[in-house]
């Protein structure tokens, strides 16, 4: 049974006539006949009794008529929100991110993307805070991590690199370590946690040896823009994500550190809720997303080769 079967079989019974079907149709009164001959076959049971005046529906062929209407119907649906899905993406699209990744990265995405869609307006919300993205209203979130709500989509948008950085002046004033144990007698700026402590996992480049630094911050802040502000400050040794950090590389405002050693990556979602229909300016957002952030990492890439 093919969905064409059913439309001609549906056209037939609404129109009265095969002749009529075949001209709603645009075909031909034999070919509407034999499509209907072989879903009676295939069937085994007679839907339409025909003479050479008049046809009349079945029981057997009002019963498949009234699941082909549903079918005919559901699959019209579907072809509405593909066409729909592919309009030219308008409307306000709310996005909130971390503030570290935010400023380095979905910034030039916004600039971009209402670049090549000029119907489209936004707001970014920079925050470090969880964002309740339904009940907010928020169209899409960029986040780090693992993603712990049941009713969140989560789309991967690729792997999120981190590096140890400080500036030229510090290092001038008081060299670079020249292994992760020496970590210990220099400044630290570290993202705030529950201790008094900080605990750094770093990874070997070329063998992917592990091992964990634990020593005490010069300088805790509760955000990555804060880590970034104080490196450029010359306060210290800090973390950062390539997507921030590689620019100030290239400018000569920031140096590597231990260069063979680098922080565990974390993988980057954009997130939205799973009850949301991915409307027009929200699939193009995320189609933007998963295309900009695969170029940012080769140019990081580049830098560090």
């Amino acid at each position: 049974m093919t969905l064409e079967q059913l439309r001609v079989l549906a056209k037939v019974v609404e129109s009265g006539s095969f002749t009529r079907a075949a001209d709603v149709l645009g075909s031909q009164r034999s070919h509407v006949s034999r499509v209907i001959a072989q879903l009676e076959a295939e069937l085994g049971a007679t839907l339409l009794e025909r003479t050479t005046r008049t046809q009349s529906i079945t029981e057997a062929g009002r019963e498949v008529y009234e699941r082909a209407v549903g079918i005919l119907g559901a699959v019209d649906d579907a072809v509405r929100v593909v066409q729909k899905s592919r309009e030219a993406p308008q409307g306000h699209l709310r996005v909130t991110c971390d503030v570290e990744f935010g400023m380095g990265a979905i910034a030039p995405w916004i600039e971009e993307y209402l670049a090549r869609y000029p119907k489209t307006t936004a707001e970014v919300e920079y925050a470090s805070r969880d964002i309740d993205l339904v009940h907010e209203g928020f169209d899409v979130a960029v986040r780090a991590g693992p993603i712990p709500s049941s009713q969140l989509v989560a789309r991967r948008l690729g792997a999120f690199e981190y590096g140890l950085f400080a500036s030229p002046a510090y290092v001038r004033a008081r060299g670079l370590p020249a292994t992760p144990d020496d970590l210990g007698k220099h400044a630290l700026v570290a993202i705030a946690g529950t201790g008094p402590k900080t605990a750094w996992a770093l990874v070997h480049a070329s063998d992917g040896t592990t091992t964990k630094v634990t020593c005490a911050a010069r300088l805790r802040v509760n955000a990555g823009a804060g880590v970034r502000e104080a490196l450029l400050a010359d306060i210290g040794i800090g973390q950062l994500p390539h997507v921030v950090a590689d620019d100030l590389l290239a400018e000569g405002r920031l140096v590597r550190v231990l260069p063979q050693w680098r922080p565990p990556s974390q993988d980057l979602y954009a997130v939205f809720p799973s009850n949301r229909y991915l409307t027009p300016k929200l699939r193009a957002f995320v189609e933007l997303a998963l295309e900009r952030f695969p170029r940012a990492r080769r140019r990081a890439g580049a830098r560090r080769a």
